[in-house]
Formats: structure tokens, C-alpha cells, sequence
């Protein structure tokens, strides 16, 4: 498939709804395999900086598409981005880019197409003038997510978080203590001449200095390392794991973090891994088998704990909630496009339904951790509050940590460029007052 075409249907897809990480797989799949990284590019690039093309679009054209056309949004959009913010020559943007109209089967579109690009080349100072003051077209986001950062953090924040947001995120592997130390690998990277360093508060950290085909990194098909992003590895010391533990990790999907508390405590009694979305459940079982680890696994709802909850209370629980994944949007750029407001109510409501339910698991003098990959107060530290307030047997654990922010009820990550993802933690402790 022409990258082009590839690229305008997956931008359809995505505003008709559908996730970039269920699409990209798929139409990887159908583009030359050395044009696979320029697709990935423009697809990122594309959705990152779609609030302004969009913003582009509607001074540009006379009336929107309608959806049946989405296709041929999805491709000017592409070509907007490669005008703005990539090396391509523009007269090669736009000749691929028209080329593309006619393998879409839409003739009718070619000179429209040629036309809105061309365009933008002769009118881009006076728009980019005219749109200048708009913080959507600025800051390349969706304007509830704007208020919410500006009015929950503040312009230094918020500013920090929307430019991280909108650079490609590094690529951060996880050393598997049970093979090596990460001293060693930083060591064996090295003598495979790919760059790295040590990450600052994960002690199994490596962030690459460029990202790379995981074929490539030694070690990686017997285990020596996953790839993880840094914040998403603080979840283990936290849990504070023993030996003989019974170890609930809820919501588990891709399998990171069940991996990670099997690595750093290997002695446990046992780990149930619980994922709602069973087509999510063979990646769990693949990071599993590489890495030589065992767990039990469950497809059902977390909330729903009559349905696979044996009776035998765990002494740990991991709750990585199922939210907004503001903090991860460089990761994930299609949000902006994908998520609303009301969402955040939606999801806050899941959230401490999520909490209440499974609290009733947890062992008297037990830890659950918390957790969302989410910036956003509502998600965080209101969920926390609202369920102390009606838990009496529910005691905040502090977290004692040098890295993110505290705040009331938890610690807060924000994304920062060339570093961590936005990630959220709040520890609870089970009291023997009922």
C-alpha cells in the first residue's frame, strides 16, 4: 500500500473513532517494510499536531468533510504536517500527497487537495498570524484538556506538560534483575555501540539515547530487558513485596508491571494478573514467556470480583486504573482527538468503583497502590480523597520519594522531555478499624 494512502486511512479510522494502537499493527502490515518507519512518522506526527492542522483546514477550505470522506482529511492533514514540521521538500509533500488522492480512489479530490496545500505555502505567515493567539493552534491540544491543566497546575506546569506532549517519547528499557545488573547491560549496550545512560529514579532503568528495533538489543529474546518507560517501574518498590506474598495486579494489560513485581520478588506465593479485554491477554502471556515467568492469569472485570476472586485476600494489590492517559499523549497522540471532557467524569466514577471493589480483597494491614497514567487531578487525588472519606478501614500510606511532586493524597510525575511519561501514585494501607 502507498505510505500515503496507508497513513490517510488510519487518520480516518482515528476520527471515526478508533485507536492508533489498534491500527498501526495492521497497516504496518500492508506498507513496504522500508517505508514502515516514514508511516509510523507521519501517523504520529499527523494526530500530535492535529488540533492546529485542523484549526489550518477550517480557515483553508470552504465547508468540513463529511465523515464518508475522512479519508481525504486524514490525507490533507498529512500533508499539512509535512509541510510544517518535517525535512520532506515541500514540492515532494505535495506531489506525493496528490499522488495519493487518485490510489484512494477519489479523482474527484486531486484538486482540492493540491490546491489547500499550495495554498497554505502562499497564505502561511498571514495564518499562522491570525491563528496566533489561539492556545488550541499554539499548544496542539483539545481546549478542555488545556483548561484542565492550566486550572489544575498552573501556566509553569501546564506549559512543561504540553511541550512534552508534543516531542516523540524515548525509548526507555527495564533490566531484569533475575539475569543481571544494570550495570552490566549499560555495558553490553555499549559494546553493541548503542547509546544509553542510566535512568535518574528507577534503579532498572536505561533510556536509549535513540530508539531501535528491540530485535536489536542484546539479550532481548531470552529476557535481559522490556521495554518500559521509567515511571511506570516505580510500582514494585512501592508495593514494598516480601517472599510468600499473594500479589493481585488488576487492570494488567500489557503485562509490564506483572512482569517487573515477578523480577523483583521472585519468592512470591503467587500473582493473579486480571484484564478485562481478552484480545489484550496474549500479550500479557507473551512478555511472560520470553522473560521465563509464570502468573496467573484471568480475563474478567476487576470490579466484578465475585466472578474470579477465590476468597483468599491478597496481601498486595496493584490498581493501574484504566483512565484519561493524559500522561502519556506523546505515546498515544490520537487522545487529542479521541477523548472528551465528559470522559473524565466517566472515568473517575470507574475508578473509585474500581477501588471500593477491590478493596474487599485486600488482607487487614495490606498495601493497594493506586495508580493511573494520567495528569489530571479528578482521575487522582479526588478519586483518593472520595474513597477515604467513605472507607474508614483506609489509611493514606506516605510515599517518601525524591521524584515527581507530592500532592494530598499521592505523588505526581509529569511528562518531561527526553524523560519519564505523566504518572500518578497513591498508596493505601488496610486498617483493622471496620
Amino acid at each position: 500500500m502507498n505510505t500515503r494512502v496507508a497513513v490517510a486511512e488510519v487518520i480516518a479510522q482515528v476520527l471515526r473513532g478508533k485507536s492508533l494502537s489498534a491500527l498501526l499493527p495492521e497497516y504496518a502490515n500492508k506498507v513496504a517494510e522500508k517505508d514502515i518507519g516514514l508511516f509510523k512518522e507521519l501517523c504520529f506526527g499527523t494526530l500530535r499536531w492535529y488540533p492546529s492542522i485542523e484549526l489550518l483546514l477550517h480557515e483553508l477550505m470552504q465547508k468540513p468533510m463529511r465523515e464518508k470522506e475522512f479519508e481525504i482529511q486524514g490525507l490533507l492533514a498529512c500533508g499539512l504536517y509535512q509541510l510544517m514540521h518535517t525535512r520532506i521538500a515541500d514540492h515532494a509533500a505535495i506531489n506525493e500527497t496528490v499522488t495519493a488522492v487518485t490510489k484512494l480512489k477519489r479523482p474527484w479530490a486531486k484538486g482540492l487537495v493540491n490546491a489547500v496545500l499550495r495554498n497554505f505555502l502562499r497564505q502561511r505567515g498571514e495564518l499562522e498570524t491570525k491563528l496566533a493567539k489561539n492556545p488550541i493552534f499554539v499548544r496542539a491540544h483539545p481546549q478542555w484538556l488545556l483548561d484542565g491543566l492550566f486550572n489544575s497546575w498552573g501556566s509553569g506546569v501546564a506549559i512543561g506538560v504540553l511541550d512534552a506532549n508534543n516531542q516523540q517519547a524515548p525509548m526507555t528499557l527495564r533490566v531484569n534483575q533475575l539475569q543481571g545488573s544494570r550495570d552490566k547491560y549499560l555495558q553490553q549496550l555499549s559494546a553493541a555501540n548503542i547509546e544509553a545512560q542510566a535512568t535518574q529514579f528507577s534503579e532498572q532503568g536505561i533510556q536509549l539515547q535513540s530508539a531501535t528495533d528491540v530485535a536489536t538489543l542484546p539479550g532481548w529474546a531470552s529476557g535481559a530487558v522490556s521495554v518500559q518507560d521509567e515511571a511506570a517501574q516505580l510500582a514494585p518498590v512501592l508495593l514494598e513485596l516480601e517472599p510468600s506474598q499473594h500479589v493481585l495486579d488488576a487492570c494488567c494489560a500489557p503485562g509490564g508491571k506483572t512482569c517487573h513485581i515477578l523480577e523483583a520478588q521472585p519468592q512470591l506465593g503467587k500473582i493473579v494478573a486480571v484484564e478485562l479485554e481478552s484480545r489484550r491477554m496474549p500479550r500479557v502471556e507473551e512478555n511472560l514467556q520470553r522473560l521465563g515467568l509464570k502468573a496467573n492469569l484471568v480475563v474478567g472485570d476487576a470490579s466484578v470480583t465475585a466472578d474470579w476472586w477465590d476468597g483468599e485476600p491478597f496481601q498486595r494489590i496493584l490498581l493501574d486504573a484504566p483512565c484519561s492517559a493524559s500522561g502519556v499523549i506523546r505515546r498515544h497522540p490520537d487522545i487529542k482527538l479521541l477523548r472528551k471532557s465528559t470522559d473524565i467524569v466517566k472515568l473517575a466514577e470507574l475508578q473509585l468503583q474500581l477501588l471500593r471493589s477491590l478493596w474487599q480483597c485486600l488482607e487487614e494491614g495490606g498495601i493497594l497502590l493506586y495508580a493511573t497514567c494520567s495528569v489530571l487531578p479528578q482521575e487522582n487525588d479526588q478519586v483518593v480523597k472520595e474513597f477515604l472519606a467513605e472507607t474508614p478501614a483506609a489509611e493514606l500510606y506516605n510515599i517518601e520519594v525524591e521524584w515527581g511532586i507530592k500532592t494530598d493524597f499521592g505523588r505526581q510525575l509529569f511528562p518531561i522531555i527526553n524523560g519519564n511519561d505523566g504518572f500518578y501514585y497513591s498508596r493505601l494501607r488496610k486498617t483493622s478499624q471496620m
